[in-house]
């Protein structure tokens, strides 16, 4: 039997490696390649799952140690970086998605308890999808990052107290007060666990860190402790797990413990949602094959325009609404986890947890390309987006500037910001910083520095400033769309603006010089300070940029001739 066991899990994480790589390829989650192992390995189709028993263990582990880590990385400052307006966005997001997915199950036909479990798992969205994503697009440090950010955490803090709720009422009783006393003994709990964290546990960790084996024992440990207790006292575990992060995100060795525990948390999670895949009945799906049609298209549309429409309402650009907006297009994995729960404690069939894992599957798989592609969506969709939007001053337009001319416009201070600046200061020039970061603006109107927070993608932001007689820009946007717009705009407002940009890859630069560049800044190369010393020599001179340009274009193309590769 045990050797039976073994060969099971060989087969399931050979089979699942398989399909990930496909997954990659298709540059989808990986999450999405555990579901479809799990679909392709079950009864429904390939049938060589049969040790359920020692699979749901498993799994039961793998949830503990996501939402031990979820918990781990809860940063309650970022709600307060996002302002009030921030944690009522997230509060409104939920509330309003909720009442308009209930209505909706409803119509469906399901009753009251379904129709509940329905709303609540598709108002929440993936912390692990929207972080990855959000990661690879280096936008965590943007204002709408950190928004959405706020409101995931908003979301997980809502999560965890029905999770507790879930798990309470599944002894009976009446609901009302079944919810008051969860809420009342979670509470008490978690004060006492807070208190032991900011007492206790800094001295433990502090002894056990000295120790990289020991500190990774001792997490694990305590997330297991943890979330025992929670069990013992007909709490879930899951709950526990995600209270025991919680309790260590105070402490200095929360990032060092994260990427020790990350592994162990990969690898079992990966069975939970393999298992939760096999467990998808499609025999009995027929009836509900509508309901996941339109409930997956209402959560790939409808969640990014209740986000939308509530942060317009607050006095957020649309831009930064609709960033913000598409984040939340689709199903979380908590969603997932609270119809396990739901299932396991007798609330709901195995129906309704195969509709919500579909749904899921659906809305990872658009919502991946919706947010990887969301600035050419935005560029679409911009001039109808303006009804979202609300007259007036708005919360998230920081500047600090008059409407004086300026010679000099940085577009990106972030790496190359602080040489540049000290040449233009050196060349006693009027200069104008603008980014898409709120600390680096705040950090400049500190420092009196002319500046704007805008997004050089959006056209709007070329409205607003005076480009016609600057004589210099300079660009260090990675993307080459946003280069290539800036480039044209520029030559139409003034053609005589020296433009400089910057490219990683030979062909993007030559594309960039095709367009008009007169210079592109290839960091790998010729960095920053060596740029300097070009605008503190030439100074606005075009025709010397001009030569540079030249040279710089023919050794780009011996270069690329030496190399069968783009990426330097």
């Amino acid at each position: 039997m045990e050797n039976q066991a073994f060969v099971e899990l060989s087969i399931i994480i050979i089979f699942t490696l398989i399909m990930c790589g496909i997954m990659r390829a298709l540059r989808q989650p990986i999450m999405i390649g555990y579901l479809f192992s799990g679909i392709l390995l079950s009864p429904n189709f390939l049938n060589l799952l049969h040790n359920s028993t020692g699979l749901t263990t498993f799994s039961e582990i793998g949830i503990s140690f996501l939402l031990f880590m979820v918990g781990l990385g809860l940063n309650l400052r970022n709600i307060r970086e996002v302002g009030k307006s921030g944690m009522l966005t997230g509060l409104l997001q939920i509330t309003l998605t909720s009442l308009f997915y209930f209505g909706l199950g409803q119509i469906f036909g399901f009753d009251n308890l379904t129709s509940a479990y329905i709303a609540v798992g598709l108002s929440f969205s993936s912390t692990v999808v929207i972080m990855k994503l959000l990661t690879d697009k280096l936008s965590l440090e943007s204002l709408p990052g950190k928004i959405t950010v706020g409101i995931l955490i908003i979301q997980d803090l809502v999560a965890m107290l029905l999770l507790m709720v879930v798990s309470a009422t599944s002894r009976g009783g009446d609901l009302a007060s079944v919810i008051l006393q969860t809420l009342l003994k979670g509470l008490g709990v978690t004060t006492i666990l807070i208190l032991i964290s900011l007492k206790i546990l800094p001295y433990i960790t502090k002894k056990v860190a000295k120790s990289q084996e020991l500190l990774l024992l001792f997490s694990i440990g305590w997330c297991m402790a943890i979330a025992s207790l929670f069990y013992l006292m007909n709490f879930s575990v899951e709950i526990g797990a995600l209270l025991a992060g919680i309790t260590l995100s105070f402490s200095p060795y929360r990032h060092e413990i994260s990427s020790k525990m990350r592994p162990l948390r990969d690898f079992f999670i990966l069975l939970f949602f393999v298992l939760l895949g096999s467990q998808i009945v499609f025999t009995d799906l027929a009836s509900l094959i509508l309901p996941i049609l339109i409930l997956s298209i209402f959560v790939l549309l409808i969640n990014p325009l209740i986000v939308i429409f509530v942060m317009g309402r607050f006095g957020y650009t649309k831009k930064t609404a609709f960033q913000v907006g598409v984040n939340f297009s689709q199903v979380s994995e908590f969603s997932l986890i609270l119809g396990a729960l739901g299932m396991k404690v007798g609330h709901l069939t195995q129906d309704t947890l195969s509709l919500l894992a579909i749904v899921g599957l659906i809305t990872i798989t658009g919502s991946t390309y919706f947010i990887s592609y969301s600035e050419k969506i935005y560029q679409l969709l911009q001039q109808r987006l303006s009804i979202f939007e609300r007259k007036g001053h708005k919360i998230d337009r920081h500047r600090n500037f008059d409407h004086q001319e300026h010679e000099i416009i940085l577009i990106g201070y972030a790496k190359m910001g602080t040489a540049l600046v000290e040449s233009f200061k050196k060349m006693d020039k009027k200069f104008f910083i603008i980014d898409y970061d709120p600390q680096i603006i705040q950090e400049l109107t500190s420092q009196y520095i002319d500046c704007l927070y805008s997004d050089i993608s959006n056209s709007e932001t070329f409205d607003e400033i005076n480009f016609q007689n600057t004589k210099m820009v300079i660009s260090t946007a990675k993307d080459l769309d946003t280069n290539l717009l800036l480039i044209s705009k520029i030559q139409k407002l003034n053609p005589e603006t020296i433009i400089i940009v910057l490219s990683h890859q030979i062909d993007e630069a030559l594309r960039l010089y095709e367009q008009g560049a007169n210079y592109v800044i290839m960091p790998y190369h010729i960095g920053s300070h060596h740029t300097s010393s070009l605008i503190v020599e030439y100074n606005f001179d075009m025709e010397k940029f001009l030569i540079e340009k030249t040279n710089h274009i023919n050794k780009l193309l011996i270069k690329k001739q030496l190399s069968h590769h783009k990426n330097y």
